[in-house]
């Protein structure tokens, strides 16, 4: 138990503060694309980050495999590159700049997302559901924490005499290094096997790698597309910032606040039955958004929306740390970061164009459509479960 500890300490904290580094640049970086080309281009900068961590997914497990420890901080400090990058563009009002800094912040941020694959190695595999839950867990603080500091942080750099939005991205240039400060106390062992990757192609027909990649896409479209359009629909409608705000929490709460549960919850009864259960609440969830007509059926709705993400991110990346060969595994998991987060800002730039269009009940019909079918072909697939049993929980040293 202590020699994993101290490494799983760094991998908690480093994903905290990545996350908080991510959550105000992003914010930010919306509303100055937004001042400096209209609302209609405000989430670029956001999707080129989203790109970024699509792409970083990939280099972290390919191009850094000989050490994870290397890989985060390596990733850590290309993000901290890209916060500096950033706020000097603000302050100089360069959209181009800002947007080559979010990518580089996007690179930090597949450290923080592929930290819980590291913390799943850590542990055997009846424990490693929970390990993937606790550092989805902690992301919440940042993830939380740091759109909290952007009034805080823009005062202070107003008072020092820079533009008010420098402030967040300086902040994230301080997470981003305490992050890569935190990641030297790491897990330093191999990310893989030595050597070239495996084709995907090849690796793309393991059943484990097909189910969690179909399931983890689903979840990623569904819950960006939904929630993406959520605030700006009920804008439309009349709904204040106290509304959306409370909307937007209850969808972040229902994100993080359950996965240490939900990955109890993979190695008490395999991540199959987690993960259809992550897909039974997403179509719930977005049928209950499209017909709901006041701000309690909507909080409820993006509650359940968040909630069946968690157990279909949580579960599939069980399911990948469990049921996958070593050597290949850490190949299949960069590949299917990669392909999720990649689908992912295609969804945040169609989500409100499909609102536009035929309006947020439509949006989410077709989302809910796309749960079932995903769910139908997952219950005919044979559970791994059923043919290897989780492994027994390795007994904690303080009882022995």
């Amino acid at each position: 138990m202590e020699k994993r500890s101290r490494p799983m300490a760094a991998l908690c904290s480093g994903t905290a503060l990545m996350n908080a580094a991510m959550a105000a640049a992003s914010a930010t970086a919306t509303l100055v694309a937004a001042d400096r080309l209209g609302a209609a281009w405000g989430g670029v900068p956001n999707t080129i980050g989203i790109v970024g961590t699509g792409i970083g997914a990939l280099a972290l497990t390919r191009l850094v495999r000989a050490s994870r420890r290397r890989a985060f901080v390596l990733g850590y400090a290309a993000a901290a590159a890209g916060a500096c990058l950033a706020a000097l563009a603000v302050a100089n009002g360069d959209v181009v700049g800002l947007c080559l800094g979010m990518l580089l912040l996007g690179l930090g941020n597949a450290g923080a997302q592929l930290s819980r694959y590291a913390a799943a190695d850590l542990h055997p595999a009846g424990r490693r559901g929970f390990a993937i839950g606790l550092v989805v867990w902690c992301a919440a603080a940042g993830a939380v924490g740091g759109p909290l500091l952007l009034d805080p942080t823009g005062a202070a750099a107003a008072g020092a005499g820079l533009p008010p939005f420098t402030g967040p991205f300086l902040l994230a240039v301080l997470t981003c290094v305490l992050a890569a400060a935190a990641a030297t106390g790491g897990p330093g062992g191999r990310a893989g096997a030595q050597g070239s990757p495996p084709p995907l192609r090849r690796l793309a027909r393991t059943p484990a790698a097909r189910s969690a990649l179909a399931v983890m896409v689903t979840a990623q479209v569904v819950m960006v597309a939904v929630m993406t359009a959520a605030p700006l629909d009920m804008h439309m409608h009349g709904d204040g910032l106290g509304a959306v705000g409370m909307t937007l929490a209850a969808h972040t709460l229902g994100m993080f606040a359950l996965s240490p549960v939900t990955g109890r919850m993979a190695d008490r009864f395999g991540a199959r039955p987690v993960i259809l259960a992550g897909l039974a609440t997403l179509a719930l969830s977005t049928a209950l958004a499209a017909v709901a007509s006041g701000s309690q059926g909507r909080v409820a709705a993006l509650f359940l929306l968040g909630y069946g993400w968690n157990l279909c991110f949580v579960g599939g990346s069980a399911r990948l740390a469990r049921d996958l060969p070593e050597p290949e595994r850490p190949h299949v998991e960069g590949a299917v970061d990669a392909a999720v987060w990649m689908v992912a800002a295609a969804a945040s730039l169609l989500s409100t164009a499909v609102l536009s269009a035929g309006g947020y009940a439509v949006l989410a019909w077709a989302s809910c459509a796309g749960a079932v079918a995903v769910a139908l072909g997952q219950a005919r697939r044979r559970a791994p479960e059923a043919v290897s049993a989780p492994a027994p929980v390795e007994p904690e040293v303080g009882r022995r």
